[in-house]
């Protein structure tokens, strides 16, 4: 007798506990549209078990069956799906919301609390002092780093040219990308396009991986579970090399600036003029009068390194994959970039060159609307608040998809069509509500890095589109997507090469 009298009181008491904690999310969250739930597990059963496609096309018929605005219950976890551009401006434009949600603590183990994942006080600081190091005149120095890597990217490239057969570009655009945002952040070089199997590399691939798999896999998801699962070794494993890289760097960089034998213009190994690195501005930067620390220095490098590997490598991919399957396009691309850079194959591309491809700007603009390389962004409700018109509680997750808006056919005409020329100043698709397309978000966090970005991928490109004609594969490849915190094609990009004359 008295032991179910403990048990109910312990019932009890954790029902009440469930109910305060509970209540409110719930009792809002009912107001607001979506499917049906059931109860303790919500709408888990949409998504449990699926493969990353299958999951991405659950999200996809999910938002087409209940609208631009509806709620998800994953256990009592409530996400609020947004695809309307209104409720996504106001909300991104708001220094309110600047929380990000839970979905970002899967990167926090290899990013800490840099300038994607941190909030408040911090965040303000950290961006007011690394926005100046995408100053345009720091990507000139960038762009020098995009065609060194770019060269040896058109190496790589040769020998798939020379077969005409059909093959996979991701995997060698990733390399790419991660050689040059190493040596951009770090100053380093960790050779990934001719050193694919090296430790650091292979850590990379590793921790994206684990961070990707955590987005869909429900066991993986949350802590308790992925504590005890095989995911957390490997994790651990990962995070001892990377965080031991980027240490080794700046302890090592730090020495240089206290002996004063850091030379800007110093040559590398490459005979190329040494140019000074994101981590390098970092240590010269003071916050409050204080230099910043070691661990703030590894999260900011660690943050560029994530931000501007995977996103970069999607945009190219896609880019590639377009441009391919849109001949006119492409020589309309190629007809630009000679009458600009010329058709001196040795020719080094400069910022000015870059930034006069204006119809390769269309273009990037327009695979960005289709394939955005980030397909949500997420936000935490702090408190209570009333947007357009719907009361979104406290403890809930905002989840903008910028995948679904660019594919919304009252945001674009004939949407799935491949048409650059919308974005042109005359026809712009962005005048009358900007956050119809945000692939770079939008508002306060906004990312940081989207003039670097947009600047190695027209030098990549225009590299590419110089040395060969990009060709459609073998066999008709069909679309079908991973998104997770990084838009991926799930079959890889086919194409084939043709060597220009």
């Amino acid at each position: 007798m008295i032991l179910v009298f403990i048990v109910a009181i312990v019932a009890i008491g954790l029902g009440v506990f469930l109910f305060q904690k509970f209540s409110n999310v719930l009792y809002y969250g009912a107001k607001i549209g979506g499917p049906k739930g059931y109860p303790l597990i919500g709408n888990a059963l949409l998504f449990i078990n699926k493969t990353p496609p299958a999951f991405f096309r659950a999200i996809e018929d999910t938002v087409k069956q209940a609208g631009k605005c509806f709620r998800l219950w994953l256990g009592p976890e409530l996400l609020i799906v947004i695809t309307d551009a209104k409720v996504a401006e106001a909300i991104l434009s708001s220094p309110k919301y600047i929380e990000k949600s839970g979905e970002y603590d899967f990167i926090r183990p290899w990013l800490g609390e840099g300038l994607l994942t941190s909030s408040n006080r911090k965040w303000h600081s950290h961006r007011k002092i690394i926005t100046p190091t995408f100053h345009f005149k720091i990507l000139e120095q960038f762009v020098e780093i995009f065609d060194h890597q770019s060269s040896i990217f058109i190496e790589q490239l040769g020998p798939r040219a020379a077969s005409g057969r059909s093959f996979d570009v991701f995997p060698l655009v990733t390399l790419c990308a991660l050689d040059v945002i190493c040596e951009s952040a770090m100053g380093t070089k960790v050779y990934a396009q001719t050193n694919s199997d090296s430790d650091y590399v292979k850590a990379v691939k590793e921790i994206t991986y684990i961070i990707h798999v955590r987005t869909y896999d429900v066991m993986a998801r949350y802590n308790i579970p992925f504590k005890v699962s095989p995911y957390k070794k490997r994790q651990d494993e990962a995070l001892r090399i990377l965080h031991g890289h980027t240490n080794n760097v700046i302890q090592s960089r730090r020495r240089e600036l206290v002996n004063g034998s850091f030379v800007q213009d110093k040559e590398n190994d490459v005979g190329i003029r040494r140019k000074i690195a994101f981590l390098d501005m970092l240590l010269q930067t003071t916050v409050d009068g204080r230099p910043l620390t070691d661990v703030e220095i590894r999260e900011e490098v660690d943050t560029f390194m994530f931000e501007g590997h995977d996103t970069t490598t999607s945009a190219i991919s896609f880019l590639l994959y377009r441009l391919a399957k849109h001949q006119d396009v492409q020589r309309k691309v190629y007809d630009e970039i000679i009458a600009i850079i010329g058709d001196d194959l040795q020719q080094s591309v400069t910022l000015s060159m870059l930034n006069e491809l204006h119809y390769l700007d269309l273009v990037v603009k327009e695979t960005l609307r289709l394939y955005p390389s980030v397909p949500f962004f997420g936000r935490k409700m702090l408190e209570n608040n009333e947007i357009e018109g719907k009361m979104f509680p406290a403890g809930a997750s905002l989840v903008i998809m910028p995948f679904f808006m660019g594919r919304d056919p009252e945001y674009f005409e004939d949407p799935l069509e491949f048409r650059p020329e919308r974005f042109s100043v005359e026809t712009s698709a962005e005048k009358n509500n900007p956050y119809r397309y945000i692939p770079f978000s939008a508002g306060p966090r906004n990312c940081i890095g989207q003039k670097f970005a947009m600047a190695e991928i027209k030098s990549l490109v225009s590299k590419v589109l110089r040395h060969f004609q990009v060709l459609p594969p073998e066999q008709e490849q069909e679309e079908s997507f991973v998104g997770e915190m990084i838009l991926r094609p799930t079959f890889g990009i086919q194409l084939r090469l043709k060597r220009r004359n």
